[in-house]
């Protein structure tokens, strides 16, 4: 079964302008994020999907494969899906630009339900939350599953909501599962048809109130895989999270 994963990646970006070529210890940080997808073992090709002719030459550069696509895209899965029109693949995978030190493992988690289970159309990660920073911050978002460990919802929110603990939101209760909650990890995995008629679906009301794409399909009956990982990344939003990932890069070395 061939398995793309599609890397989009813009130059503008309102916290952090050109990220995506920003130089983490002599490579660009799309190129590391390329070469820690191609180390998947579940995928068969990586694509750098961008409108930018700078990123464009970047990819090049480093001999990665990269398709040039619309400038008048509003979301990254209307970027993934016009490459996906373009390719013969059965399964597609977002793998997100501003993440260098993602693990490939957690690619393959999120792709391995969509390989062994032909009903899944939609697949992507959750991780444990740990702290009570994360669980009432609305940059990090939430999600509940079912016990077959479908998406029941995404949210800003906490979630769920511990009606009769919380005097004990702490930190020690995270971090010991005594509450136990879960963060989305912004890795999708899709089948290409599913894919290319997702993108095509109109905004719904629950995306547009949290400003999350993945409540489209949940609002038009679409069933989401979520599989536990316990890899972490670190998204890179701002030069401080920059220096998070050169920090660990550093230490690690």
């Amino acid at each position: 079964m061939r398995v793309t994963a599609v890397i989009p990646a813009r130059y503008a970006s309102t916290r952090f302008e050109g990220k995506a070529l920003a130089d983490i210890m002599g490579k660009p940080m799309v190129q590391r994020v390329y070469e820690r997808t191609a180390r998947a073992s579940l995928v068969s090709g990586v694509i750098v999907a961008t409108d930018d002719r700078r990123i464009e030459d970047a990819v090049r550069a480093f001999g990665g494969r990269v398709e040039m696509t619309s400038p008048s895209h509003e979301t990254g899965t209307d970027r993934l899906a016009e490459v996906a029109e373009r390719i013969d693949s059965e399964i597609i995978v977002n793998v997100q630009g501003d993440e260098p030190l993602i693990e490939p493992a957690m690619i393959d988690e999120a792709i391995r339900p969509l390989v062994e289970d032909g009903s899944v159309l939609m697949g992507t990660l959750k991780c444990r939350i740990r702290n009570l920073h994360d669980f009432l911050s609305p940059n990090v978002v939430k999600v509940v599953t079912d016990r077959d460990g479908f998406a029941l919802y995404f949210s800003r929110s906490p979630l769920p909501f511990f009606r009769d603990k919380w005097n004990d939101l702490k930190d020690e209760a995270f971090a010991s599962g005594r509450l136990l909650c879960y963060k989305h990890v912004g890795i999708y995995v899709y089948r290409r048809e599913f894919l290319i008629r997702y993108a095509h679906m109109t905004q719904t009301h629950l995306e547009r109130s949290e400003k999350l794409e993945q409540l489209r399909a949940l609002e038009n009956g679409c069933r989401i895989k979520v599989v536990e990982t316990e890899h972490e990344s670190i998204g890179v939003d701002s030069p401080a999270d920059l220096e998070k990932v050169l920090d660990k890069l550093r230490k690690s070395q």
